[in-house]
């Protein structure tokens, strides 16, 4: 009787402890990246009474008899699962899709969540409710800061190469030209838009002919005044063009009408293939005006673009993720965090997509409780408490029997 007093008690304890894990799921159903926790029984000592015995030639074998002495803890997991993703449109909403985990840095130690809110603070670091650093990849490999300086110029840079990718036709018939507008920037930093003709009469030799057509009108007797042309051959033995890497310099308006020469700018035709009856030369200057920072997104790879005012996109860094042989086994640390621990696995880092899940930007992952089978499980553990407590009832009312026999 006392035994079963004992095993009511253990199995109470038990369904309390259920209770209230269930509680704390059924409180964070909406809680981003929140991961729900499950409970374990399994039963304790068992009290031998006989032991077993093996069959012989003239009688058969005897099973053991035990009595069991109640039920105890035999886990509390995490369940990890994925969780659906709801779509908010912030830029600054992330929400991984597939294995991983956000790193965070709190002084000196990595803290790892898979709730994605995160904000700007007044230095233009990425942190998240708590002020905590999101980690990136920087080149080296290391982990370090994401810090979006949103007053950062992009200095100009002069155009000193044009790369040349396509093709141009072995033979033509007739005149054939083509014309289209590149951009270049002179030392000042200004940009000049020129327009480019290619043209040939007979597919030998091909001319580029750049001109600025804000210069002033030349005059009538030097119609090519404002002019800058050159000639491609291409060397069939050696299968080049001879041109490649040729050095040219282009008249610039001075900001008056004037002309100006650039410096010099280098023709890269290693790109350029030379046979067929397409005409299809492309022309890519490099160099670029000052830009100021106008807004950055973050891409499903972790890549943080900043978009600048002269349409350059640069990425500024790369979002971490961190993955682990046992996620089952991080400790909640509270505030949606997670640390690593013995049975964790020490953490393995990388970028999203490269053997991680991939980042969905402007959502975020929702809490994996399932309310219905919550309250399903909260029943069974009210249930479960109940029986128990009549196991300790009934218990207690046979050793009142027991008093009784003394009257």
């Amino acid at each position: 009787m006392l035994r079963s007093m004992y095993s009511g008690i253990s199995g109470m304890k038990n369904f309390q402890t259920k209770l209230d894990v269930i509680g704390n799921n059924i409180a964070n159903v909406n809680t981003y990246g929140f991961k729900k926790g499950r409970v374990t029984f399994k039963d304790t000592m068992n009290q031998t009474i006989s032991g077993a015995s093996g069959a012989t030639d003239s009688k058969g074998g005897k099973n053991p008899m035990q009595v069991g002495l109640g039920s105890t803890l035999a886990s509390i997991d995490i369940v990890d699962t994925q969780s659906s993703l709801q779509t908010t449109g912030r830029s600054l909403d992330l929400a991984i899709d597939g294995d991983g985990y956000f790193i965070v840095k709190n002084g000196n130690s990595n803290l790892y969540t898979r709730a994605g809110n995160f904000y700007l603070d007044n230095t233009g670091t990425l942190v998240n409710s708590d002020g905590m650093k999101v980690q990136q990849y920087d080149s080296t490999g290391n982990l370090k800061d994401i810090v979006v300086d949103v007053n950062s110029i992009l200095p100009s840079q002069l155009t000193d190469a044009i790369k040349i990718v396509g093709n141009l036709p072995k033979s033509v018939s007739g005149i054939t030209e083509q014309t289209q507008q590149i951009e270049v920037v002179d030392a000042k930093g200004v940009k000049h838009v020129l327009e480019l003709k290619t043209s040939s009469n007979n597919g030998k030799t091909w001319k580029l002919t750049f001109e600025d057509k804000s210069l002033d009108a030349p005059p009538a007797n030097k119609p090519d005044d404002n002019k800058v042309s050159i000639n491609l051959v291409y060397d069939a033995a050696n299968n080049k063009w001879t041109q490649n890497g040729t050095k040219i310099k282009l008249k610039l308006n001075d900001g008056t009408g004037k002309a100006v020469l650039s410096n010099d700018i280098n023709l890269d035709l290693t790109k350029l293939t030379f046979g067929g009856e397409n005409l299809n030369a492309v022309f890519t200057p490099n160099g670029q005006i000052q830009g100021s920072l106008e807004s950055f997104n973050i891409g499903s790879k972790g890549e943080v673009n900043g978009v600048y005012s002269n349409g350059k996109v640069i990425q500024l860094g790369v979002l971490a993720l961190a993955k682990f042989s046992n996620p089952a086994g991080l400790q909640k640390a509270g505030n949606n965090l997670l640390q690593a621990t013995v049975n964790s696995g020490t953490a393995n880092y990388g970028i999203p997509g490269d053997g991680l899940g991939t980042l969905a930007p402007g959502s975020l992952e929702m809490s994996n409780v399932d309310l219905s089978e919550e309250f399903t499980e909260m029943i069974v553990a009210q249930r479960g408490f109940q029986a128990n407590t009549r196991i300790i009832t009934t218990s207690d009312e046979i050793l009142q029997e027991l008093i009784n026999l003394k009257r």
